[in-house]
């Protein structure tokens, strides 16, 4: 049975968790005032075809726009501006 190859271990004798590349930062191209109920054609883009609001892990946005963009498009949902 052949033996099995050490990989490097840091000093407590666990195995180095390799370093991940770090998710690219957005760079968001409106003001925080165009995160508006009434500017649908913005809201639009953070919307599948299906309705359902893009999470952070696609749009890329900060947590703080990401939490004004899911109001903004709930209200004017609630306003029959969007579907």
């Amino acid at each position: 049975m052949p033996r099995k190859t050490n990989t490097e271990k840091d000093k407590r004798g666990n195995r180095r968790a390799e370093k991940r590349t770090p998710r690219p930062k957005p760079k968001i191209d409106f003001t925080e005032d165009a995160l508006d109920f009434k500017n649908v054609t913005l809201l639009r883009q953070y919307v599948t075809d299906q309705g359902r609001i893009l999470p952070r892990k696609y749009t890329g946005m900060p947590a703080h726009y990401q939490r004004r963009l899911t109001k903004a498009i709930k209200r004017a949902r609630q306003m029959l501006l969007m579907k």
